[in-house]
């Protein structure tokens, strides 16, 4: 197509009967898949701050950081469950270092809020 079109929901083009397109689902922009901008925001700070935490803590809690980070990614497709209890782990390595854990703890009570849980 030509010009400035842009579609949202379904759009169904015809053509006297000949050439049917047939239902085009233009989900990609409005999706109910498509997250929230803010939850993608501050999931990239938590995964920012994790990175920060993980060079202050020991090898073990590294470790635990690291299994967990795949979860809390933006782009990540882990059930909800799977997500929380990542959020979990790292809430609880960031609660054992004290004030350096801090900013990582707010982040992760932050985003569990916008999850709804």
């Amino acid at each position: 197509m030509s010009g400035n079109n842009y579609y949202y929901g379904d759009n169904v083009t015809m053509y006297g009967g000949q050439g049917n397109q047939g239902i085009v689902k233009n989900l990609g922009g409005a999706g109910a898949d498509r997250q929230d901008p803010a939850l993608v925001a501050a999931l990239a700070e938590l995964q920012r701050l994790v990175a920060e935490l993980r060079a202050q803590v020991p090898a073990v809690s590294a470790q635990l950081l690291d299994e967990s980070l795949p979860a809390v990614s933006a782009d990540a497709t882990v059930p909800q469950q799977e997500r929380h209890r990542a959020l979990m782990a790292i809430a609880g390595i960031a609660a054992t270092v004290g004030a350096v854990g801090q900013p990582v703890a707010q982040a992760v009570q932050a985003i569990i809020g916008m999850l709804g849980g």
